[in-house]
């Protein structure tokens, strides 16, 4: 094969895969009209849709959240819900002396709180789940919500998650909850 029909076909074959590259990327769906947020599993005529029970936060604050700073004075926490088996299900997840975060699936909360030692709880339609964490002011704590929904029942906890890990999961998401 001449050189330069090998580069024309590898040409050809590389830009057609950057092309179609940017199509499996699953765009991020709209808020609702009254300002709430709904997952979706599911194609064609009959959805299954997991909304959340209040307004979400505009899409500039969530820009201004996918920066990922800390604030100063407080204890910053990044409530991430990314995992392949959590379909379901509206959680929520609570701090001692902080208002609650609803979450549904594939989105991520931002809560700024007093720095020192919180339980969170996860709480979920079967049960509950706590984890203990601590953090000083200027601190950025990053919490993986970890949930798996099966026909007979769903499961959740609360592991603290890897910074750099947790950013690349928590980018792609939707912000659900900015709170503090």
């Amino acid at each position: 094969m001449k050189l330069s029909r090998r580069r024309a076909l590898l040409f050809a074959a590389g830009s057609s895969a950057l092309l179609t590259a940017g199509c499996m990327t699953k765009p991020l769906r709209p808020a609702n009209a009254d300002g709430t947020y709904c997952y979706r599993i599911g194609r064609s005529y009959r959805p299954t849709l997991t909304c959340t029970p209040t307004p979400i936060p505009s899409e500039q604050v969530e820009a201004d959240v996918k920066r990922f700073e800390p604030t100063q004075g407080k204890l910053t926490i990044y409530l991430v819900r990314k995992r392949w088996g959590d379909s379901k299900n509206v959680v929520r997840i609570s701090a001692d002396g902080a208002p609650a975060v609803d979450t549904v699936p594939e989105s991520f909360a931002r809560w700024r709180l007093p720095a020192g030692s919180r339980r969170l709880t996860v709480t979920w339609p079967e049960g509950t789940a706590t984890l203990d964490i601590t953090g000083a002011a200027g601190e950025v704590v990053f919490v993986e919500v970890i949930g798996s929904v099966w026909a007979w029942g769903s499961n959740y906890r609360l592991e603290r998650g890897d910074a750099a890990e947790s950013r690349l999961r928590a980018l792609p998401l939707r912000l659900v909850a900015d709170l503090g």
